[in-house]
């Protein structure tokens, strides 16, 4: 039985918030990628969302289930979460504070600032952000709105997977399987409860970098196994497990996971430029590079994959451009 407290009707809760503020972003195709994928490719392109990421969705979620008496909210990421809770946040007249490692890139620092919100810095590697945010929270009066493991979140979230259904459906597409970028859960997850009552012939996976691959391994083993936190390219997704609130959704509803080497990710952004004209954050093109390049891993003749994140350096994407093979 599942009793995260998440369900639909606050997933349609969220969309009906989220009309006429959130982006409705297009589901892309090239013949190039189907080439190389051997099958219909059709991408979700949350890069294109407010701040760059589908973030915005759950944050504007949940600002907007908040009490009419909070006056500001406190946050924690490494920079899309940030993004999209201080731009939420500044809609809605409320102050924010984010928490973000040292190690972030500086580009997702310098947006969070500039979207108005206090950044706190601090070292992933011995300091612990959920102790940072609960002290700053209680000092402070704020609501902490967590990354994924928050149920508006998720269902925030989840509202990416109603404009999937739909959106496959004018394609003629109703039995795929939906790979998604995964980090803690909360955009898998709230996808996941979507498709299952408006698309339940779809299956959704999630898609994430080696070394960093812990709800793949959880999957695996029907438990939540958890890695060392650290940073990697891939830094949007390289939390180290499933959240608590997300994990018994991903147990129920997903298949097995799917993994890329970083040669993949890159290779996947510069595509993802040349063929569909987004730029993509290594962190977003993990399911795009499972597709391309894990064709005998995935079923069906026709994938769909989330891009979920436009945020990233110079150089970074300087080195995908150069690199177009894994």
């Amino acid at each position: 039985m599942n009793t995260v407290p998440v369900n639909i009707g606050m997933i349609e809760a969220a969309n009906l918030r989220l009309q006429g503020h959130a982006r409705r972003t297009p589901l892309l195709s090239s013949p190039f990628l189907d080439e190389i994928a051997g099958r219909r490719v059709f991408v979700k392109a949350e890069c294109l969302q407010h701040t760059g990421s589908f973030k915005f969705r759950g944050a504007w979620s949940a600002v907007t289930a908040l009490r009419d008496d909070v006056r500001g909210v406190i946050a924690y990421s490494s920079g899309n979460h940030a993004q999209g809770v201080a731009y939420a946040a500044g809609l809605r007249g409320l102050s924010a504070v984010i928490i973000m490692p040292r190690d972030a890139p500086a580009i997702k620092i310098a947006n969070t600032r500039a979207l108005g919100a206090e950044v706190v810095l601090y070292d992933r590697a011995s300091e612990d952000r959920d102790a940072l945010g609960a002290k700053l929270a209680a000092e402070r009066g704020l609501s902490l709105i967590q990354p994924f493991d928050h149920p508006q979140v998720i269902a925030g979230q989840g509202t990416t997977g109603l404009e999937i259904a739909e959106q496959a459906a004018r394609q003629g597409v109703t039995s795929a399987q939906v790979l998604v970028c995964c980090g803690g859960g909360g955009l898998t997850s709230g996808i996941a409860l979507a498709l299952e009552q408006h698309a339940p012939d779809m299956q959704v996976r999630t898609a994430e970098p080696e070394g960093f691959d812990d709800v793949a391994k959880s999957l695996a083993q029907g438990q939540v196994v958890t890695h060392p936190q650290r940073s990697g390219l891939c830094d949007a997704i390289v939390t180290p497990a499933p959240g608590k609130l997300t994990w018994p959704i991903l147990k129920r509803l997903c298949g097995a996971g799917l993994v890329v080497s970083d040669a993949q990710v890159l290779a996947a952004m510069a595509l993802a430029f040349e063929r569909l004209k987004i730029v993509v954050e290594p962190g977003g093109a993990v399911a795009l590079a499972a597709a391309l390049f894990l064709p005998d891993q995935i079923d069906g003749d026709s994938v769909i994959v989330t891009v979920s994140g436009g945020n990233v350096d110079r150089d970074v994407f300087q080195r995908a451009l150069e690199c177009t093979t894994p």
